[in-house]
């Protein structure tokens, strides 16, 4: 095991600047999770890095230290989104609603950042919407390409922002989904999106909810390409910090509970609608604006540990043969931080062919296709993607034929019906 070599000082935060001096959880050593090995020489390469977030006392943005920069995590990337059914779904459903609502059509202009393989950005195609796609991953753009989805291959901020101004382009719709986590940057993030919005343009943003995670220890969620942790109180600052006014938030159940941001200029014509105020009151009276608030949370995240370590020990004990399902970052996080390996978990599956027949990072279980669960026949089942649970259960509903159980890891290892 070989941890970065940099110097692990508590820095400043990204946002505002203040010393970061809070721990808010210090997972150990982990390596990056979605460094899949794909040969001996991967393994024998292996880097492992500090896994510590804090909480910045002035803004309360939860954050880890920058070890690897952007360009090492997301220049070949592992993730596609478009193998999730459900995801598919979601990005349907919300192109249909914006549209509508905002009367999105052939004359507007759509962009998205992180579009990945295209996923969302297909339906407004579908609809004769000119779109643009910003992503920074070389192989999985090219899948957009070949969709016939116009992709540039580069990381968004200030810079892209005017250029892409000098070329002639404005957003009417500016989408973010999943990606505000993993900008190290924020503030030249926001900073170009402002500069790219139309005047009357919109901007919508997902990302995992900060209050989801603390309450239901999603310790998973943690890894380190995702850089910051977002309650509403932070973002708000973040946006307003750059002429951008919060006007409408959904809280939505994707990825284990997300929030859904609508920003416009502050001379915006969108009323502000009451969620704003609401979901603001809320967090203050649950303490996200309360600095003493986050120290409950590493011990509690013990307890998840434990309760899944102590799961898998008794399985072993009565002889029960248990396999994963799935390969996801958030897997990796939570594996590594349990310190489980083969003799726990036999192997995972992933639909992705781009991750079959590579190793997990950290643990180094094997990952096979689906169907191999139907060879071994196992015993127990551990959903590793477990917000996808509903999803995973019904594809794999022919387990049931012998017996065998679902299990979610979070917040403590328990069955699903």
């Amino acid at each position: 095991m070989a941890p970065s070599v940099r110097a692990a000082e508590p820095s400043c935060c990204r946002f505002c600047n203040t010393p970061l001096e809070r721990v808010f959880i210090d997972l150990g050593l982990s390596p990056l999770a979605n460094s899949y090995l794909r040969d001996e020489k991967a393994k024998r390469d292996e880097r492992f890095f500090p896994l510590r977030a804090y909480v910045c006392g002035e803004c309360f943005l939860v954050q880890l230290e920058e070890w690897e920069p952007p360009e090492n995590i997301f220049g070949d990337y592992a993730y596609f989104s478009s193998y999730s059914e459900s995801w598919l779904q979601h990005a349907k459903s919300y192109v249909a609603r914006a549209m509508e609502r905002f009367g999105i059509g052939p004359q507007s202009k759509v962009v998205e950042i992180a579009s990945n393989d295209g996923y969302l950005l297909q339906y407004f195609v579908e609809k004769d919407v000119p779109v643009l796609g910003i992503e920074p991953a070389q192989n999985v753009a090219a899948v957009a390409r070949a969709r016939g989805i116009p992709t540039r291959v580069e990381f968004f901020g200030e810079r892209t922002a005017r250029t892409l101004r000098r070329e002639g382009l404005r957003a009417n719709l500016l989408i973010g989904n999943n990606v505000l986590a993993h900008v190290p940057n924020l503030n030249d993030f926001v900073k170009g999106m402002s500069i790219l919005l139309e005047d009357r343009g919109v901007i919508t943003m997902e990302f995992p909810h900060l209050m989801r995670l603390f309450d239901e220890c999603q310790i998973d969620t943690i890894y380190h390409e995702h850089f910051s942790y977002f309650s509403f109180i932070s973002v708000e600052k973040i946006f307003a910090a750059h002429g951008l006014t919060l006007f409408d938030v959904e809280e939505l159940p994707t990825h284990g509970g997300s929030l859904r941001i609508y920003a416009q200029h502050s001379k915006g014509w969108h009323p502000i609608s009451h969620r704003v105020d609401d979901l603001r009151t809320r967090e203050i009276n649950a303490g996200y604006a309360d600095l003493d608030h986050y120290d409950a949370f590493e011990e509690r995240a013990m307890q998840t540990k434990r309760k899944l370590l102590a799961f898998l020990e008794e399985a072993k004990r009565q002889g029960k043969r248990v396999v994963g399902y799935g390969a996801p970052a958030k897997g990796n996080t939570l594996l590594n931080y349990c310190g489980i390996t083969t003799d726990h978990i036999e192997y995972t599956v992933d639909r992705s062919p781009h991750k079959q027949g590579c190793l997990l990072p950290g643990t180094h279980i094997p990952i096979f296709e689906p169907e191999r669960i139907n060879v071994t026949k196992p015993d127990y089942i551990l959903i590793l993607p477990w917000n996808l649970k509903r999803e995973i259960v019904s594809q794999l509903s022919f387990a049931r034929s012998w017996g065998a159980q679902f299990v979610v890891p979070i917040p403590e290892p328990r069955l699903v019906d």
